[in-house]
């Protein structure tokens, strides 16, 4: 019995070893170097102090701010560390009541729109978290944030034109927006213009 106990001790002391300390080392070593912005959470920021990441979706919610996709994490908002889908199906009540009342915020904030509204402007993507929205999301924020900032609509269209990131190497995903980053243009925008 003795003879089985030592080498079981040592092979689990040698597999933590490696599994725990020297694979996860080597690994965040190598990421570090080949993706370092990524390694480090793609943090962005501004006047020496971090304003976001441009992984994790942010809560926007003034008039004046293109909004983000809804999160789907509990108990607060976009909260990372709970990332994960609401995994309600299309025929649960509960998901039909948040899209409703997601559909009607929408509506009060901008009122003369009667565009179609995008389907990721009323549900939480699988991770919950989602940074990014459609074009036609950000398209259909456009007149609002507009109007908010005083801006002509036009000059708000080419910045979402200019934030607008095509699929990944030509073929993969559909174009989309980081929000956080169209929101920080926005205000630099605005400041330029003299708007608030």
């Amino acid at each position: 019995m003795n003879s089985m106990i030592r080498p079981t001790v040592v092979l689990f002391l040698l597999l933590m070893l490696l599994t725990g300390f020297i694979y996860p080392a080597v690994v965040t070593g190598i990421a570090g170097v080949a993706f370092p912005e990524q390694a480090g959470g793609s943090v962005i920021v501004r006047s020496g102090k971090p304003v976001g990441s441009r992984l994790i979706g942010q809560s926007f919610s003034d008039n004046s701010y293109f909004w983000s996709r809804p999160f789907a994490t509990a108990p607060q908002p976009y909260n990372a560390t709970a990332s994960g889908g609401s995994n309600l199906g299309p025929l649960n009540p509960a998901l039909t009541d948040a899209v409703k009342t997601r559909l009607t915020a929408l509506q009060v904030a901008s009122p003369r729109n009667h565009a179609a509204v995008p389907v990721d402007l009323v549900t939480a993507s699988a991770s919950g978290l989602d940074p990014d929205i459609s074009v036609a999301a950000a398209q259909y924020q456009s007149e609002r944030v507009a109007r908010a900032r005083g801006l002509d609509a036009a000059v708000v269209q080419r910045l979402v034109a200019t934030y607008t990131q095509n699929r990944l190497w030509g073929i993969l995903g559909e174009p989309r927006i980081n929000v956080l980053e169209l929101n920080l243009a926005l205000d630099d925008l605005s400041a330029r213009h003299g708007k608030p």
